[in-house]
């Protein structure tokens, strides 16, 4: 359903009237595109405190010019590197770095911050390094105009080349106030197209007919994936169509069946590098009227079917050493829902499987294990919640507006990136940074 306050905002009137009463304001988000596909401008780098990083070559081959002079005009992206931020006295950096810049930032621009692991032989670094984290999430709430405002911890700039193109690309677009720790032993693997980083790598995504499912397909087939589009029987057609569009291959199966997993293993007889666990369901009511049934359908759907298959397919040894899996979590599972303790416990199962499977798995297998967490995503789901409720779930996020099934898709495809090997038990919110569970 089109978003009609969005529009309305974009016009003179509209942004004069919503001015006036206090309302948000969202603004247009720049998402990638064919036509457009880096962010409109340079990128200047800032620095605070001491750093060993080397981000100058790093940096030149993540999208926007790099131009130390960019201030001055209006850089799209400002990457500011305090990871050698260690006590209050270099805090003090961040702001004077910052302070006379962010007005200027291009509208849908980025500001990423670099910062550095807790140290805990350290309890002033530490609390300096956590501080990056409120000083992150406030400034993206304040920043408005479509921008963005994340944290990098890091190691080694070129351990998150893929991380640093994805936030300083429009491809990020609804993703913003995020934590994301790039801290794996596991070097990158650049690929030989950077433009199809998937080519000649074969990915499963199941619940694909439709919806978010259907868009991370088209995304990964895009960056040359080779697709296999998974979903029930019911949904056949559509997978069909979907896989004859992407030059992929239609999968039918019930994934809640004890065999699943096994069944999708005698499917892929050459192996498998990216599996996207998507498939979900949703039976809400509140606790004191939930029949057992809607309770164990949900977390069989959303739960245990990732838990078998994901346990199959690594005895298998289907997933191939260098792949990936993407779980998909919920912004319910972190903050909760009222109405969806059922969804809520399933999505919350998906962030202690990452968590605890991403460092076993990587070590036993070679496979790295992220979740995407999505928040108020405008799909035929959301279009049918009454329209208050609606209202509400759009503008309760510091962009002030829904975001759309690619955001997702695009997320999940910087986690499934072969040079995304150093980011490994991650849970990353794609919500516009909502104001719940933020």
């Amino acid at each position: 359903m089109p978003d009609r306050y969005l529009s309305f905002t974009g016009t003179a009137p509209g942004r004069f009237l919503t001015r006036r009463l206090g309302l948000p304001q969202p603004a247009a988000l720049h998402r990638w595109s064919p036509d457009r596909p880096a962010l409109d401008g340079p990128l200047l780098p800032l620095t605070a405190g001491p750093s060993a990083l080397d981000l100058a070559p790093v940096l030149a081959r993540t999208g926007p010019a790099v131009d130390p002079a960019a201030g001055a005009a209006r850089p799209a992206a400002v990457v500011l590197d305090a990871t050698g931020v260690r006590d209050v006295d270099t805090l003090a950096g961040v702001h004077a770095a910052l302070h006379p810049v962010v007005r200027s930032v291009a509208p849908s621009g980025r500001i990423v911050v670099l910062g550095a692991p807790l140290d805990p032989a350290d309890h002033h670094q530490s609390a300096a390094q956590q501080a990056l984290e409120g000083f992150t999430r406030s400034l993206g709430k304040e920043i408005g105009g479509g921008r963005t405002v994340n944290l990098v911890r890091l190691t080694d700039a070129g351990a998150a080349e893929s991380t640093l193109r994805f936030l300083l690309s429009p491809r990020s677009a609804y993703v913003s106030g995020q934590v994301i720790d790039v801290l794996a032993a596991a070097g990158p693997v650049p690929p030989a197209d950077p433009g199809r980083p998937l080519a000649g790598r074969t990915a499963l995504v199941t619940g694909a007919a439709r919806g978010i499912g259907a868009a991370v397909a088209e995304t990964l087939a895009r960056d040359g994936a080779r697709v296999v589009v998974l979903d029930v029987p019911q949904a056949a057609q559509d997978a069909r169509r979907l896989a004859d569009r992407l030059g992929g291959t239609a999968l039918t199966l019930d994934i809640t069946a004890a065999d699943a997993g096994e069944r999708i293993a005698a499917e892929l007889p050459g192996g498998l590098d990216v599996l996207v666990h998507n498939a979900g369901v949703t039976r809400d009511r509140r606790l004191v009227n939930m029949p057992a049934e809607r309770w164990s359908s949900v977390l069989d759907v959303n739960l245990a079917s990732v838990l078998r298959t994901t346990d199959a397919l690594l005895a298998e040894g289907t997933l191939r050493p260098g792949g990936r899996i993407v779980a998909t979590a919920s912004i319910a599972g972190l903050a909760g829902n009222a109405g969806q303790t059922n969804y809520g416990a399933s999505k919350a199962g998906i962030v202690g499987l990452v968590r605890s499977l991403a460092p076993r798995a990587l070590a036993e297998h070679g496979v790295t294990v992220n979740a995407v967490a999505p928040g108020f995503i405008e799909t035929r789901m959301t279009a049918a919640v009454p329209l208050f409720i609606r209202e509400a779930g759009r503008r309760m996020n510091s962009l002030a507006q829904g975001g759309l099934p690619v955001d997702v898709a695009e997320t999940t495809a910087w986690l499934a990136d072969p040079a995304s090997g150093a980011v490994n038990g991650q849970v990353v919110r794609v919500c516009g940074q909502s104001l719940l569970g933020a």
